[in-house]
């Protein structure tokens, strides 16, 4: 089973259509609705800015993937379908209502096992049960993080459609047709979702937005498969690929325990956008620079494909001293002080 590069290119036309064609449908949805951000201290923005915009990413990929399902595993696309409208539920009910941490993390961990009964998880070990405690980790893990990152007009978008670009790469690559569809489908859906996203913002992705696109993200990574290399390799390859997202997920933890407040639930201007912005850098060009770490890192991750097992280890190796001296700059440069 293969896919065509035209095929690739009307999946990644299809989704940016429908997301540039529905956003203002949902902003017009979410002010008659009353689902409104409003301004306070720990954010950035100053006016009241409608939520929801996740809803048209949602569609983005969900109408396309039903469009071109011809060439998919019909259950595996269930299940990728089925778990991502659980998860876009909890982000919507989160952005109406508002949810405890529990339960948008109870949400996840479900929509984890609609993936592993479909047979979608972690093949690292041979114990089932071990895999299943690894996906369910890991989706909820990058589920969050793009949550987490979701602070600054077009961050989590433009992040998303970068990583979804060079795991649509290694998929081409690698004869990986769902993963290249869905990479394609996500990169365009959060394409178009930018024109009414980046500066100045028309409308916020919400909850719904950030916590669907980590959980896409996530799957990617897991279906993701690589024949011409060892998994000793390349299980590393996806966590380069989302390697900024992890990187803040990780400093934003750290700086939390520090200051010994919980770091799960704590919001705060403490990330790398805002600290990058507190260096002197302005919010579009934080998010530009942020744009081109995560090039950096495909760029790796591309790179880690071919590499053998001494290089791939040394390469991590070196990713892991870069991660924790950048955690020290920061921590050290441009440390947050939070509001009194």
């Amino acid at each position: 089973m293969s896919v065509s590069l035209a095929q690739i290119f009307l999946i990644f036309l299809s989704a940016l259509t429908m997301s540039i064609v529905s956003t203002p449908l949902v902003r017009r949805l979410a002010i008659a609705v009353g689902i409104i951000d409003q301004p306070n201290a720990r954010k950035v923005h100053t006016n009241p800015v409608p939520l929801l915009g996740g809803l048209a990413i949602y569609a983005g990929v969900m109408v396309t993937l039903l469009i071109w399902d011809e060439q998919f595993i019909l259950r595996e696309l269930a299940a990728i379908l089925g778990g991502a409208t659980i998860v876009v539920t909890c982000g919507m009910l989160d952005d109406k209502w508002g949810l405890s941490a529990s339960l948008k993390l109870l949400g996840q961990i479900i929509a984890c096992f609609v993936l592993i009964f479909a047979g979608i998880q972690v093949q690292l070990f041979a114990s089932p049960v071990l895999n299943a405690i690894i996906t369910i980790a890991w989706v909820a893990g990058i589920s969050n993080a793009i949550n987490f990152l979701d602070n600054m007009d077009g961050l989590s978008a433009g992040l998303t459609a970068v990583a979804s670009a060079f795991f649509l790469q290694l998929a081409v690559l690698n004869g990986q047709v769902l993963v290249a569809a869905l990479s394609a489908a996500t990169m365009g859906a959060c394409m178009g979702f930018l024109r009414h996203n980046f500066v100045p913002t028309k409308i916020f992705m919400g909850d719904t937005g950030s916590l669907f696109l980590g959980f896409i993200l996530a799957v990617l990574g897991i279906k993701l498969r690589f024949p011409s290399n060892s998994i000793i390799v390349t299980w590393m390859i996806p966590i380069v690929v989302l390697g900024v997202p992890i990187f803040d997920t990780s400093m934003v933890i750290v700086a939390r325990l520090r200051r010994r407040v919980n770091p799960f639930n704590t919001p705060g201007k403490d990330h790398i956008s805002h600290r990058l912005v507190a260096l002197g850098a302005s919010r579009r060009e934080a998010v530009l620079i942020c744009y081109m770490l995560g090039v950096g890192c495909g760029i790796t991750a591309t790179m880690l494909s071919k590499a053998d097992v001494q290089e791939a280890y040394a390469l991590a190796g070196l990713l892991i001293t870069i991660a924790v001296v950048g955690i020290w700059f920061f921590e050290r440069y441009a440390r947050y002080t939070p509001p009194k």
